[in-house]
C-alpha cells in the first residue's frame, strides 16, 4: 500500500542516472481546501505540486524554489512554492471561464513557465521558458535542456487513491559530471514511461521500482515527508503594513475601522485595528492573536 506525501530518491547502480518518486494527496488537498477552483485548475495545481517537489529535491543547497505558470488565458497564474524540506504551498488566479476539458494551453494561453530558485546563501536565479510542450512535464524537460544541459525526464500522473484525489510523479536525470550513455538513459526513460497512475498512487515505492526496473540494480533511499506549510504570519503582515505610506493605511482605517490582511495561500485573515497600527509604528509587536 502506498504511503502518500513522501518523496523517495533512488539510484541506478550500473548507470550514471538518478531518480525520484513522489506522491501527494493530503498536501494537494490542503492547497485546494480554501478555494473553489474549476477541476482543470485543480489538476494543473496537482501537476505543479508534483513537479515542484521533484525539482526541489534536485537542489543541492538549503533554500526554496517557486514554479509558476503565467499567461493571458483564463488561468492567469498558478504557482507552487517549495523548500528543500519539502514544505509546499500554492495558489491559482482564475480570470475567466474554464472549459471542463481545458488543456494546459487553453488554460494559460500565451504564457511562460517561470522557475525561481532562492538559496539561503548565494544568488537568486530565475529561468523562463515558453510553453512549447503540450504538458507541464514536457515544458519542464525543455527548461532542463536549455538551462541545465542535463538530460531529464518527468512523468506526472493524477488520479484517485483510497477515494481521494492524489497525484504523483517520477523524475530521471543524468548525474552531473557523469557520462551516461544516451541509449541507457532512453532505455530507463522508456521503462519509466510505462508507469500507470493507479500503480504510482496505490503501490509503495519499492513495488513501483520493482515493477519498472526489476532487471536493474536500484538503490532506494529513505523517504522525505512532503507537507503543506504556509509561511504567512502576523509579524510578516505587520512588516508589510509598516512599509506602506502612513496616509494610505490611515485612509483604510478611517473607511473600514480595521485592516483585514488575507493570505491567498492558506486562507488565514490577520486583523489590525488603530491600536495595532500605532504599536507597529512604534516598533512594538502587535499582541492581538491572529483571526482565522
Amino acid at each position: 500500500m502506498a504511503q502518500h506525501d513522501q518523496l523517495h530518491r533512488y539510484l541506478f547502480e550500473n548507470y550514471a542516472v538518478r531518480g525520484e518518486l513522489v506522491t501527494v494527496s493530503e498536501t494537494w488537498r490542503r492547497i485546494l481546501e480554501n478555494h473553489d477552483y474549476p477541476q482543470p485548475v485543480k489538476q494543473i495545481l496537482g501537476e505543479l505540486l508534483v513537479a515542484t517537489s521533484l525539482l526541489t529535491a534536485t537542489l543541492k543547497f538549503a533554500g526554496d524554489i517557486t514554479v509558476q505558470l503565467q499567461g493571458d488565458g483564463p488561468l492567469s497564474l498558478a504557482v507552487i512554492n517549495g523548500t528543500h524540506q519539502q514544505q509546499m504551498r500554492g495558489v491559482a488566479r482564475v480570470k475567466g471561464a474554464v472549459p471542463e476539458n481545458a488543456t494546459l494551453k487553453t488554460l494559460v494561453g500565451n504564457g511562460y513557465l517561470v522557475i525561481t530558485i532562492t538559496p539561503e546563501e548565494g544568488e537568486r536565479y530565475q529561468g523562463v521558458v515558453g510553453l512549447e510542450g503540450d504538458t507541464l512535464a514536457a515544458c519542464l524537460e525543455d527548461y532542463f535542456m536549455r538551462s541545465e544541459q542535463l538530460p531529464t525526464r518527468l512523468f506526472i500522473r493524477t488520479g484517485m487513491a483510497n477515494g481521494e484525489p492524489a497525484a504523483g510523479g517520477m523524475l530521471l536525470q543524468v548525474l552531473p559530471a557523469q557520462n551516461a550513455e544516451t541509449s541507457d538513459f532512453e532505455h530507463l526513460a522508456t521503462l519509466t514511461e510505462t508507469i500507470k497512475a493507479e500503480e504510482l498512487l496505490e503501490l509503495n515505492a519499492r513495488d513501483v521500482l520493482w515493477r519498472l526496473y526489476h532487471e536493474e540494480d536500484v538503490t532506494l533511499y529513505d523517504p522525505q515527508d512532503v507537507a503543506f506549510k504556509c509561511t504567512c504570519s502576523r509579524e510578516r503582515c505587520a512588516g508589510a503594513l509598516k512599509s506602506l505610506p502612513e496616509e494610505e493605511v490611515d485612509t483604510i482605517l478611517a473607511e473600514e475601522g480595521e485592516i483585514d490582511m488575507h493570505c491567498d495561500y492558506c486562507g488565514k485573515h490577520y486583523l489590525f485595528n488603530s491600536m495595532d497600527i500605532a504599536e507597529i509604528r512604534t516598533n512594538a509587536s502587535p499582541s492581538d492573536p491572529q483571526i482565522h
